[in-house]
């Protein structure tokens, strides 16, 4: 008997729900990694401790020079920079990176933010590493910035 009970409460639940065609749908922006290696080695500049992590700087130069945040990711050695601040609203930034007093690039993006049959997620119009060399993996979504330490 409660095993019909139960069967019954279910039944009703289930056919009591409103099904729409649409589906809400929610995609963050893709973030950008970045990887600041030796030019000619291609050896992480913060593994082998030219470089440290306390001394990155980032800005945002069309903001008034505003603080942006970042995530420095060191786990197994990795030592690369995560920015995924950019592209939750439609907008254009200006990045200046430093180490210590040393602007190692600028990152330029142009990002809309849409919204088509339910779901939000983000296009970049445009997106310029300014001021380095650098090579994209594909791949990993990793920009190398190419130094001459």
């Amino acid at each position: 008997m409660k095993t019909l009970f139960f069967f019954l409460i279910c039944t009703l639940l289930c056919f009591s729900c409103s099904q729409d065609d649409t589906v809400d749908c929610f995609t963050p922006p893709n973030p950008f990694y970045f990887e600041i290696v030796d030019a000619t080695t291609e050896e992480n500049l913060f593994t082998n401790g030219t470089f440290k992590a306390e001394d990155i700087t980032l800005i945002n130069i069309l903001n008034e020079n505003t603080p942006v945040e970042f995530t420095f990711i060191t786990e197994d050695n990795y030592n690369i920079i995560d920015i995924n601040s950019v592209g939750w609203q439609t907008e254009i930034v200006n990045f200046e990176l430093k180490v210590e007093d040393e602007t190692i690039f600028n990152l330029y993006v142009d990002a809309t933010r849409k919204s088509e049959d339910g779901c939000n997620f983000t296009t970049f119009n445009k997106v310029e590493i300014q001021n380095a060399a650098y090579l994209l993996d594909n791949e990993l979504d990793l920009y190398k910035i190419l130094m001459q330490p």
